[in-house]
C-alpha cells in the first residue's frame, strides 16, 4: 500500500543531500534532443509546478495545464503555468508567480515556495528555464486566461508515482514524427520538458518516501 504523501516527503524530496539529477532528466527526454544553442543565447523563463490537494481525500496533486491551440509555441501541449522573464521580474521565482496569476487568474499570494527542481534548457523555443515548487491548500477558483490555456487538470501524485502511467506517444515534434517517453495523467500525454521537470520531481519523491 502506497505511504500517503505528505508536505514533509515534498520538503524531503527537494532538499535531497546527494542527488544526482541527471539521469531523471534525461530518462523523459526525447531521443537525439538538439543540444543547447547559444547563437542567438536563450530565452528565460519560470514556471511552476504547483502542488494542491483536492478530491474527498484530500490528496496532493499537481496542477497541470494544456496550451491553446493558438500559441505559436508548444501549442496544445501540456505545461506548468508559468512563461518568459520579464525584466521588472526580481527573480525566477518572481516570473513563475507572476505567470501563474496570470494564465490562471488566480491571487498567488497564498502560494508558498517549497523549493526548486534542476532548471532545464528546451530546444525548440531556445529557453532556460527555471523550475519552482509550490503548495497552497486549496486551489483559488479559476479563470483562465482563453489565449494561453485550454483547461487545467490536478492530477494526483500517486498516479505520478505508479508505473503504469509511464507510456511512449508518437508525437508530431519540430523534428518530425517520434515516438517519446511521456507521462499519462489525467487522460492527457505529457511529455517533452513537463515530462522532464516531472520525472525529476517523481524519482526525488520515490527517494524522499524511502527513506
Amino acid at each position: 500500500m502506497m505511504t500517503d504523501i505528505g508536505l514533509a516527503h515534498i520538503e524531503r524530496a527537494l532538499s535531497l543531500p546527494d542527488f544526482d539529477p541527471a539521469a531523471a532528466l534525461l530518462s523523459m527526454a526525447p531521443h537525439g534532443r538538439p543540444q543547447r544553442r547559444t547563437d542567438p543565447p536563450p530565452k528565460e523563463a519560470g514556471v511552476l509546478l504547483l502542488l494542491t490537494r483536492s478530491g474527498a481525500a484530500g490528496e496532493l496533486g499537481v496542477v497541470l495545464t494544456r496550451r491553446t491551440d493558438r500559441l505559436t509555441g508548444h501549442s496544445g501541449q501540456m505545461s506548468f503555468p508559468g512563461g518568459r522573464r520579464d525584466p521588472t521580474d526580481s527573480d525566477f521565482e518572481h516570473t513563475a508567480l507572476r505567470e501563474t496569476a496570470e494564465e490562471l487568474g488566480i491571487d498567488t499570494s497564498g502560494i508558498a515556495i517549497l523549493g526548486t527542481l534542476t532548471p532545464i534548457y528546451i530546444p525548440p523555443s531556445n529557453f532556460d528555464v527555471h523550475p519552482y515548487v509550490g503548495y497552497v491548500p486549496d486551489l483559488p477558483p479559476l479563470a483562465p486566461n482563453p489565449e494561453e490555456v485550454a483547461a487545467v487538470y490536478v492530477a494526483p501524485l500517486r498516479d505520478l508515482l505508479n508505473p503504469a502511467s509511464r507510456t511512449t506517444a508518437h508525437i508530431e515534434t519540430s523534428a518530425g514524427a517520434r515516438d517519446v517517453p511521456a507521462y499519462l495523467l489525467s487522460e492527457q500525454i505529457v511529455w517533452g520538458a513537463t515530462a522532464i521537470m516531472l520525472h525529476e520531481f517523481e524519482v526525488r519523491l520515490r527517494q524522499a518516501l524511502a527513506r
